[in-house]
């Protein structure tokens, strides 16, 4: 039986809709192994105990499949015109959260992907990862040429900028492997660190999640939202695309061809009065298949709330933290 070629999996991949593909050595992330030790031992990862369980498993992709050879990674572009609106009363949503979880498209790329490899090799192993998954996403991107890490912290590439989503396919197979690694391309830009309302990216190419906008609306389950992020909110009641907006490599953004990360209904335009009104039925209704019901109803209450200023009324009315 003739083996596939890393061409021929990548031109697939391409097929299915990912924008970019390449492929590494399953091999452990020894290079970047002390700077997540050192991102967990400052505390930078807060409350989202997950990144810190079972580190060994993010670093050794054969810890996630005892077979992994290659790792196949893949960039799918989810940038949608339009901008947010700085209309008072009107809240602004991330632009990945915009349309249908990527989670599920990702997966169901991926698993066409898998089918197709194994239909030609039924032996072939294969394990699917997405960011649910403890793997390092930007170190396999960067491994597999590309992009690279900007001083925000995301992947950039020279033909999509920083929109795009990231995943990957473990293969039991031996493939030709990309060795071609994009070099920074940042230079002396400082853009990010200077747009970043919370300061949360404390040094160029590293970010203290504590103090990321993201990182308060999305994983924070807390009543109230910290004094490091709630009163510099600028709106943003899911996610925060500040960093990105102001990369000069967004320039070189595109309309993604996926249909299904087409703006939901009033996403580009959210009421903050009816977000904060919003009932748990009603959220689960309306956010059903998208990335937003990560927030639950009761924090994007909390984060419409605190958007739209009552955060410090509250605070200075009577310091209570009650939902």
């Amino acid at each position: 039986m003739r083996q596939l070629t890393s061409n021929e999996i990548k031109a697939r991949a391409l097929e299915l809709g990912f924008d970019k593909a390449g492929i590494a050595r399953a091999e452990p992330l020894s290079s970047e192994s002390a700077d997540l030790y050192e991102w967990l031992n400052r505390s930078f990862h807060g409350k989202m105990g997950y990144m810190a369980r079972e580190p060994e498993k993010r670093l050794d992709p054969r810890a996630l499949l005892p077979s992994a050879k290659s790792v196949v990674s893949v960039a799918l572009n989810y940038f949608r015109q339009g901008k947010h609106s700085d209309i008072d009363g009107v809240g602004k949503i991330s632009r990945y959260a915009w349309g249908d979880d990527y989670h599920d498209v990702l997966r169901e790329k991926l698993k066409s992907l898998l089918e197709w490899i194994q239909e030609r090799d039924p032996l072939v192993e294969g394990k699917i990862c997405i960011d649910s998954s403890p793997a390092m996403d930007k170190a396999w991107a960067v491994r597999a040429g590309l992009g690279w890490i900007g001083k925000h912290t995301n992947l950039i590439t020279k033909e999509l900028g920083s929109w795009v989503f990231l995943g990957e396919l473990l293969l039991s197979i031996e493939l030709e492997y990309d060795n071609f690694i994009e070099p920074d391309h940042c230079g002396t830009c400082t853009a990010c660190l200077e747009a970043c309302p919370t300061n949360a990216l404390i040094e160029p190419y590293q970010i203290d999640a504590t103090k990321c906008i993201s990182y308060g609306t999305i994983e924070l389950r807390d009543q109230e939202l910290p004094e490091s992020i709630a009163p510099h909110l600028e709106s943003w009641v899911f996610g925060c695309d500040i960093c990105q907006d102001v990369c000069p490599w967004t320039r070189f953004s595109r309309e993604t061809r996926e249909q299904r990360f087409a703006p939901r209904g009033d996403l580009l335009a959210p009421s903050l009065v009816e977000l904060e009104q919003i009932t748990d039925e009603e959220f689960s209704r309306r956010f059903r298949g998208s990335p937003i019901k990560r927030a639950k109803a009761s924090g994007l209450r909390r984060n419409a709330r605190s958007a739209s200023g009552k955060y410090k009324m509250k605070k200075d009315n009577d310091g209570s933290t009650s939902d």
